[in-house]
């Protein structure tokens, strides 16, 4: 097993999976409501904080509450699989699966649709060899990779964290409520900037790392 590997794709699954929650522990706030659209906002006009906190989603259960119970289990589900499972044999197919269902059950967009990629494209590496990466990545780089991908894998997790906060409350240090799209802009930039980028580089120093493994030179 590729233990470098399957460690920053148990990492992105939990993100995944704190995702579900998020969103449904939003919509159960919002109680026994009809949707009454596909696409929602998982936190309602009582607990929004700042023009763009809404925690956009989308459902194919038309009932704020089911959604937000379906959203928490699907989530939870997500970590356990995630930490416990996704090297198994079918687990990448299984971590798929349970993706598609947090998309269907009002768990987010971004996460499902933009964060999950990393995820799922890097399971299906878990248990097999990285001779293309191993033609790539240059040997004489690869041992200072090796050494990166806690950092970046680190960094990214903050900066997600950190995204996910602002997107709830709106709060930037510095930074009027008010000005709401430049907080929208530093949002995107730790998530995607910080986060998705330092997931995608955390990737690429990970397979080096379990190359320098696979060669006994770790």
């Amino acid at each position: 097993m590729n233990r470098a590997t399957k460690t920053i794709v148990s990492t992105i699954g939990i993100i995944l999976g704190l995702s579900g929650l998020d969103h449904g522990i939003f919509e159960i706030l919002q109680g026994n409501l009809r949707t009454n659209d596909l696409f929602i906002q998982a936190i309602g006009p009582a607990q929004k904080m700042w023009a763009y906190g809404t925690e956009d989603a989308f459902t194919i259960i038309p009932n704020f509450l089911i959604t937000g119970i379906l959203a928490v289990m699907v989530g939870v589900a997500l970590i356990v699989w995630s930490v416990g499972y996704v090297q198994q044999k079918r687990g990448a197919w299984v971590l798929f699966l349970l993706n598609i269902l947090l998309f269907l059950f009002g768990g987010g967009v971004a996460a499902p649709v933009v964060i999950y990629p990393l995820a799922g494209v890097t399971a299906s590496r878990i248990n097999h060899s990285l001779n293309w990466w191993r033609k790539v990545l240059p040997e004489k780089v690869r041992p200072a990779l090796a050494k990166v991908w806690p950092y970046t894998l680190t960094i990214g997790i903050i900066s997600l964290l950190i995204g996910l906060s602002i997107a709830i409350t709106g709060f930037v240090p510095g930074v009027d409520i008010k000005d709401s799209e430049r907080i929208l802009g530093i949002c995107w930039s730790f998530v995607f900037g910080g986060g998705w980028g330092m997931f995608l580089i955390s990737i690429v120093c990970g397979f080096a790392d379990d190359i320098q493994r696979m060669e006994g030179k770790a």
